[in-house]
């Protein structure tokens, strides 16, 4: 009788134990996006690398990362850019459905050099269905801070050129086009897959 009791705590006590993660452990897809809530995005009209009217309603129903940079950025911007594209390729190549609801979106701090012409072969370069976009300057500092992205164009070199500081983050936005998450195109393509796999529906 004893061995028969033991053997039933046994087995409760396994169970238990196979059953604590469950229970006590949060699943990822409920969990909070980070950046929920913020006061990030917001309505735009620009012009996209084809001479096209891009608005944010052109994108609803889209999930879209977010990116400001510039086209004569000498190194940053590119190498954001290419892990951006090739992270959304491995997604692609994992769910095909849900990656061709995102759209990569670079959004000019530059757009006095960066016309659609110049955006044309630079966002090609990283991914096709990559979005460039440009406009006059009150319009690209009204996304900028409905984005809250900082930039500002240094003074020009000898040469003649000129850098621009800006901020470097790329956000994620729901196909409602409130944010969620910064995507680390700071980090490798596998990292931006990963967090795309997490948070794209």
């Amino acid at each position: 009788m004893n061995e028969i009791v033991r053997a039933r705590v046994a087995l409760l006590a396994a169970l238990l134990v196979a059953a604590a993660p469950i229970a006590c452990s949060k699943p990822a897809d409920t969990a909070p996006a980070p950046l929920a809530g913020a006061k990030i995005g917001g309505a735009f009209r620009l012009t996209d690398q084809d001479g096209r009217t891009v608005t944010d309603a052109s994108l609803a129903g889209k999930y879209r990362v977010m990116y400001f940079g510039y086209t004569f950025c000498p190194d940053v911007c590119p190498t954001d850019m290419q892990t951006l594209g090739a992270g959304l390729r491995a997604f692609e190549a994992k769910d095909a459905a849900r990656g061709a609801k995102v759209v990569p979106v670079f959004v000019t701090v530059d757009p006095e050099r960066d016309t659609p012409a110049v955006l044309k072969p630079f966002v090609a370069a990283f991914h096709p269905r990559m979005i460039g976009l440009t406009g006059s300057p009150a319009a690209i500092a009204a996304v900028a801070k409905d984005y809250a992205i900082y930039y500002e164009k240094e003074p020009p070199a000898p040469g003649g050129g000129y850098m621009v500081q800006h901020s470097r983050v790329a956000y994620l936005m729901d196909p409602q086009g409130k944010p969620l998450v910064l995507i680390p195109v700071d980090k490798t393509p596998d990292d931006v897959a990963a967090d795309l796999g997490r948070w794209v529906r």
